[in-house]
């Protein structure tokens, strides 16, 4: 995905007041922004589809990359869980999510956990401190990705070809759903701990990609819906 990774962790949305539940239908996208990557001109297409009792967002990657980030905040102490509908055209020939050259997926779902001075060392205070010169805020801690691999892998969890604070979850791998509606459920807390070995930052964000810059391939994703709940 080329640095695309490393660049989603330099966006985080403004916060919002707390919700008994946060659902997304996908009956808009008044909720979520495009996020473009440098270096990457060929932006992936995000649009919303219906049909007469519900409507669901489409992504489309064509040798192109580019993600939609949330403009809400949550607490994933008071919103651990995760779940989702979504369904992929096919996976990629050419993808691998342990190599840069392959890291990339017809869809993924990202959970980005805020950055917190107040509990930083001092080298990560610089650290941060020059990406908030770049980019003018504070860039995210850490992300989970959620991903739709086209292969099995032994490990659950997997580090991020590009950087170390990202990790890759495959729920899906390979072609045997493919085509097909599935349901996802995940435990936030619970997997940042066993992929991150602590406990995550207290604020977080959601934001999805499907991405194909690497393998130059071309997939659809689609997603129904996405809830956390406590």
């Amino acid at each position: 995905m080329s640095a695309a990774c490393a660049v989603l962790l330099a966006l985080g949305p403004a916060p919002v007041k707390a919700q008994s539940e946060l659902r997304e239908d996908f009956a808009s996208l008044k909720r979520w922004r495009p996020l473009f990557f440098d270096n990457i001109d060929a932006h992936s297409t995000y649009s919303i589809e219906h049909n007469a009792s519900s409507s669901w967002l489409r992504g489309v990657a064509d040798n192109s990359a580019s993600a939609l980030v949330s403009t809400e905040h949550f607490n994933p102490y008071e919103f651990p869980h995760l779940s989702w509908r979504w369904k992929v055209s096919n996976v990629y020939q050419k993808g691998d999510a342990t190599s840069k050259s392959g890291d990339d997926y017809p869809l993924r779902v990202y959970v980005l956990f805020e950055y917190d001075p107040s509990t930083a060392s001092g080298w990560q205070k610089i650290k941060y401190g020059l990406a908030k010169a770049v980019y003018g805020d504070y860039p995210p801690d850490s992300t989970l990705n959620y991903i739709w691999a086209n292969q099995p892998h032994d490990a659950r969890v997997l580090i991020n070809a590009y950087t170390d604070r990202a990790r890759m979850i495959p729920l899906r791998q390979g072609t045997r759903d493919v085509g097909k509606w599935v349901d996802e459920s995940v435990h936030i807390i619970e997997d940042y701990r066993e992929a991150f070995g602590e406990s995550p930052p207290a604020n977080a964000t959601l934001a999805v990609m499907s991405d194909a810059d690497n393998t130059g391939e071309r997939a659809i994703g689609f997603i129904d819906y996405l809830r956390l709940s406590p």
